[in-house]
């Protein structure tokens, strides 16, 4: 929750964040915690274009020009304006993992900063293939994403001008959501609003009331964000102090 609240400041700073404040509140190494967050984005990744996908199965005869200009165009040409970016990102990745081959094949014992830092880098980005229970692990990255759903959904039972468009609309408000929320602004704010709204105009919602329910929705985790990130960083800074007393 911590680092929900930080990435309303900047953008992905809530996933140093999060490392940081997990390090010192278990003493665990910080530069592990940065590969098992990765690999957490990864499976978030995959969960939303599995999502993607199935949307496309279902609402197969609704997707035409429409579609492709109100939804895909605005995520498509961000990714196509720094796509030097992304080519640079996908190299430093496989950096990555050349050097720590490299390093891992030289020595195993203590070795310099830099190769430690890679390997318990990439230590914690192969975390997701040595879990004691991986059966668990799929189960609650499903529920996460059933409860995003059902979230959604009750969200439009709520509202006269969305009550009856279905779990088809929710799947996709759903979706498009989460192309929102995974844009580099701080919380998702503009990028989810846009996609959401233009994405409910295909299923005959007004555009001025597809704004409206985005941005309820969006309000509403904006305020969890707030309320419960700021009592985790104060419970957090609260349990530090008790054990610098104990000490």
């Amino acid at each position: 929750m911590v680092g929900y609240l930080a990435n309303l400041g900047l953008p992905r700073l809530g996933e140093l964040t999060r490392c940081g404040s997990l390090s010192k509140a278990e003493s665990i190494p910080f530069s592990p915690l940065l590969g098992t967050v990765i690999a957490e984005r990864l499976v978030d990744l995959v969960s939303l274009f599995t999502c993607l996908l199935l949307l496309l199965i279902i609402e197969r005869d609704r997707f035409g020009t429409e579609f492709r200009s109100t939804i895909l165009n605005p995520i498509i040409e961000p990714i196509a304006r720094h796509k030097w970016l992304v080519l640079l990102l996908v190299i430093g990745v496989a950096g990555v993992f050349v050097v720590y081959r490299h390093f891992q094949s030289r020595q195993k014992g203590a070795g310099s900063f830099w190769s430690k830092l890679v390997i318990d880098l990439v230590t914690g980005l192969r975390s997701i293939t040595n879990l004691r229970r991986p059966w668990l692990f799929v189960f609650h990255s499903v529920l996460i994403w059933v409860l995003y759903f059902l979230g959604l959904y009750f969200c439009f039972l709520a509202l006269p001008y969305t009550a009856g468009l279905g779990y088809r609309a929710a799947l996709f408000a759903l979706v498009a959501g989460g192309f929102g929320m995974s844009a580099p602004v701080q919380g998702g704010i503009g990028a989810y609003h846009l996609l959401v709204s233009k994405g409910l105009m295909l299923y005959g919602v007004s555009q001025q009331d597809g704004l409206a329910f985005a941005t309820l929705v969006h309000s509403l985790q904006l305020l969890l964000m707030i309320v419960f990130g700021t009592a985790s960083m104060i419970l957090l800074f609260l349990e530090g102090r008790m054990s610098q007393i104990k000490n």
